[in-house]
């Protein structure tokens, strides 16, 4: 293959030392809104079944997203958070969901994924999240996420993350 836009040379040139998140710095998906994080998503023929309806445990992919991106937005990566940059090193897990299924998304929609912190504690966070499809809510989700160390036992959250995640949160 030659030296074209994603050939092995133009590939070797890009490799190095750095990984991809370090080399081109922080990527943020979505925007901050009063109160939370605001995701666009659209829906691809692999996130339905056979009638175009978007598959069930798809909404967690979705849910997922924005929560990674809504800590993102508050300059908190997961990979930072495992690297001990707050403390000593960490991981959120989510432990709890409840989700309520309200309506049906279809091949190409476009979603927004909205994320709010509801509760603050000192090893767990509860977020907020809906899916909507214009003005329809479609999906929505309450999620209890715990704070562990890297060999899964629970800790206590650090004081800078509790700091960022509670400037959303109601109480």
């Amino acid at each position: 293959m030659s030296a074209e836009r994603g050939g092995p040379a133009f590939c070797a040139e890009r490799d190095g030392p750095a990984s991809c998140a370090e080399r081109d710095g922080p990527a943020h998906a979505g925007r901050l809104v009063p109160g939370g994080h605001r995701l666009e998503v659209r829906v691809y023929f692999e996130d339905t079944d056979f009638s175009g309806v978007v598959y069930h445990a798809r909404y967690l992919h979705f849910l997922e997203r924005g929560r990674t991106d809504y800590l993102r937005w508050h300059g908190i990566g997961h990979r930072e958070l495992m690297d001990g940059r707050f403390g000593d090193p960490m991981a959120f897990a989510v432990r709890h969901m409840e989700i309520d299924f309200l309506r049906p998304a279809r091949i190409d929609d476009i979603l927004t994924v909205e994320t709010r912190t509801a509760l603050l504690g000192g090893a767990r966070v509860v977020l907020e999240q809906t899916i909507a499809c214009g003005d329809q809510c479609l999906v929505k989700a309450r999620v209890k996420v715990a704070v562990i160390a890297p060999d899964g036992r629970p800790r206590r959250m650090p004081a800078a993350v509790a700091q960022r995640l509670g400037a959303d949160a109601d109480s």
